[in-house]
């Protein structure tokens, strides 16, 4: 039986996708959404999961619901 686990690669290239889509940079985002930028983009890299604290922190700062953001990462899962 395969470890069911969420791919952190998926996760951070669907926030770097908002991101961009928004026209932020990563230094905006992360102060916007009180994160520390090197944090921020070790999520995008997929090196980090964030938090649901976190995940909210951006979803605010990035003026998108969370559930946004999950719905793009389950179809982005899908895909896979």
């Amino acid at each position: 039986m395969s470890e069911m686990q969420l791919n952190p690669i998926v996760v951070g290239s669907v926030i770097a996708k908002f991101r961009i889509q928004k026209g932020i940079t990563q230094e905006v985002l992360s102060g916007l959404a009180d994160i520390g930028r090197t944090h921020l983009s070790a999520i995008e890299r997929g090196e980090r999961k964030p938090t649901l604290e976190t995940l909210y922190r951006i979803s605010l700062a990035l003026d998108i619901k969370m559930s946004t953001i999950i719905t793009e990462i389950e179809k982005e899962i899908e895909k896979q």
